[in-house]
This record gives structure tokens, sequence and C-alpha cells, in this order.
């Protein structure tokens, strides 16, 4: 009996899962700055998920280009997601203003790790399979904050609620997306070679998302 996708690639994520731990670990950690850490992380947060409609948007479009009997489900379920994503850009904007942090032009730039991480997406999508965003997903999706960081951080730094409304939201609405996620994987009928992208897809992911907290744990001055 084959092993599910969904479970083979946890289990390939457990290996890389210590170093993203850690890394949000002194991302969160008590002393130093912590509230202009959060601030960062909200601003690399809001420069991830500004481009993630317009990713599943692209890898559902992208899916029409295959003849694989399968892809216009996929399609739907990339369609369908965006949707659900849409205007969490939004709520980060919305937190920053809580936590005394201006939005208007100009905005930061985003962090180059950033854009690694989402232009990787863009290649595979375009030049090897949009089925591979999954991977993307599996990772982000995965490591939802927990439930009970937006009340520390609030007790923490002082902010006011309105400033952990993401934190909260995802910490609910990751769980059902994680499921979902893994419901494709396993019901896809992905063949050998595509399975392998999806993996790098995600350790990829995994990799640069460790290293963008290990950037953003960082206080000015070096102090960690």
């Amino acid at each position: 009996m084959s092993i599910p996708f969904s479970r083979a690639l946890n289990a390939r994520l457990a290996l890389v899962a210590p170093a993203l731990h850690r890394a949000s670990a002194r991302l969160w950690r008590p002393d130093g700055d912590l509230t202009g850490r959060y601030r960062r992380y909200l601003w690399a947060m809001h420069a991830v998920t500004t481009a993630s409609v317009p990713l599943l948007e692209r890898a559902a479009s992208a899916c029409s280009r295959w003849d694989d009997g399968w892809a216009p489900s996929l399609a739907a379920y990339f369609a369908g997601h965006a949707e659900e994503e849409r205007g969490h850009d939004a709520w980060l904007l919305a937190d920053l203003v809580a936590a005394g942090e201006p939005t208007g032009e100009p905005r930061p730039l985003p962090p180059p790790l950033v854009v690694e991480l989402a232009g990787a997406q863009y290649y595979r999508i375009e030049h090897r399979h949009p089925a591979t965003l999954l991977g993307y997903l599996a990772v982000l999706e995965g490591h939802a904050p927990s439930p009970v960081l937006a009340g520390v951080l609030a007790a923490r730094t002082g902010l006011p609620e309105a400033a952990f409304r993401t934190l909260r939201e995802h910490a609910d609405l990751d769980a059902d997306h994680v499921a979902e996620v893994e419901r494709q994987l396993d019901r896809l009928p992905l063949t050998a070679d595509q399975r392998t992208e999806v993996a790098v897809s995600a350790l990829h992911t995994a990799g640069i998302l460790a290293r963008l907290f290990d950037q953003l744990a960082a206080d000015p001055g070096g102090h960690r």
C-alpha cells in the first residue's frame, strides 16, 4: 500500500522544520525590540500576501496549458483559494496602522527574500508545472501562527488587540487550508517527476522562510 503523498511530503518537511522553528523562536523572543520586530514581520507578510492572489490566479490560468485530465479541477482549487485569500493584504495594513506604523507611500521595499520566495513560484508555474505551487502552499499554510501567539505578543508589546487581527484570523483559517492542500496532494494523480517538483518547491519555500525569519529576528545593532 502506497503512502499518501501528503504524508511523504510532511516527512520530508519534518527534516527542515527545526530550522524554521528556531528562526520563529528568535523572531518572537521577549527581549530586545519585539515591537519593532513585529512591525517588520507585518511588512514582510504584507509583501508575501500581496503576491498570494496573483500567484494563485496565475497557477489557475496556467493549468489550461496542460493536457492532464485533472488540470481543470486543480485550476478550480487555485481560483477558489484566490478568492479566500483576497483582501488579506488589507488586513495587514490595518494591523500596521493599529501598531502605530504609517502605511502611506512610499512604503518599505519588500525584503529580497520575499521577492525570492514569490519569484521562485512564478518561475515554477510558468516553466515547470502549476502543481508545484502546492508545495509552496503546504509550507505557508502549514506554518500558521499559533493560536496563542497574538495574545502573547499583545501582552509583551502593549500594542492594542487590533494590531493582531491577521495572526488571529490565520491561526483559525490555515488549519482548514492545510487540510485542503493535503486533499489536493493526495487525490491528484501526479507523476513521480511532478511529485519531486512539488517537494522541491516545498523545501525551497521552507528554507527561504527560515532565512526570512532569521533576518527579521535581528534587532538594529545586531542583537539576537
